[in-house]
């Protein structure tokens, strides 16, 4: 999360998309920019490495990401340029694929006197497409979050996202499922802001499952 308001969009890379059925803990987190409305997995806890241009943010971040409940989500952003924390949280309202509705805020920094930006965000998710509406609201006015993402398939997903307002950009990028808790996620960013600038953004994320999938496993007949 960097201390500028585009940060918003970074600072909770607080989804954790589900690939497909066939990859019940790949995680697909985030898109590339914007806030996304489906929840961590309960229990699970997300570790990423973010680098970026300058442009964009904080140039070296690393991110740590719990679902806490099956309605509830915490993030933590540690920024190394300027050094820094970063809070944001999301709750889900409604979390019954096809239709999902979340709300939270993002890029509380209060080492740099950063306010919380709240959103709301809709969803409406199916086994391939994921298509993304919302509304966040940063200082002193609200910007708008459009997303799309495409699953091919339980390795690879094809993904664009737009956040109105000067600072913001335009985005396209994919991710891949290097191994079941394994991700990579490189992405191009094209600035709202003349003259317009095309920037570089990757982030490595690996998803550790604390207690979710152990006590699933536990309660099955037969195993230990």
């Amino acid at each position: 999360m960097q201390p500028r308001h585009l940060i918003a969009s970074h600072v909770l890379a607080v989804s954790a998309i589900l690939a497909t059925a066939h990859a019940s803990f790949a995680t697909t987190k985030g898109l590339n920019q914007i806030v996304t409305p489906d929840l961590q997995r309960e229990g699970d806890l997300s570790l990423s490495f973010q680098a970026q241009s300058e442009r964009i943010g904080n140039p070296y971040e690393i991110q740590s990401e719990l679902g806490l409940t099956k309605w509830a989500e915490i993030a933590v952003f540690k920024g190394f340029k300027p050094n820094e924390l970063i809070f944001g949280t999301e709750l889900g309202l409604l979390q019954r694929e096809p239709y999902l509705l979340s709300v939270g805020f993002v890029n509380w920094s209060p080492h740099s006197h950063v306010d919380p930006q709240p959103f709301i965000e809709a969803g409406y998710y199916t086994e391939h497409s994921k298509v993304i509406v919302g509304a966040i609201h940063v200082g002193y006015r609200n910007e708008v979050i459009l997303g799309y993402a495409y699953d091919f398939n339980a390795t690879w997903r094809a993904q664009i996202d737009f956040q109105s307002g000067s600072g913001n950009s335009s985005t396209i990028g994919v991710t891949c499922n290097l191994t079941r808790d394994l991700q990579v996620n490189p992405a191009i960013y094209v600035t709202n802001d003349a003259p317009h600038h095309a920037l570089g953004y990757i982030v490595f994320t690996y998803t550790f499952h604390l207690w979710g999938e152990k006590e699933k496993r536990a309660a099955q007949p037969g195993e230990k």
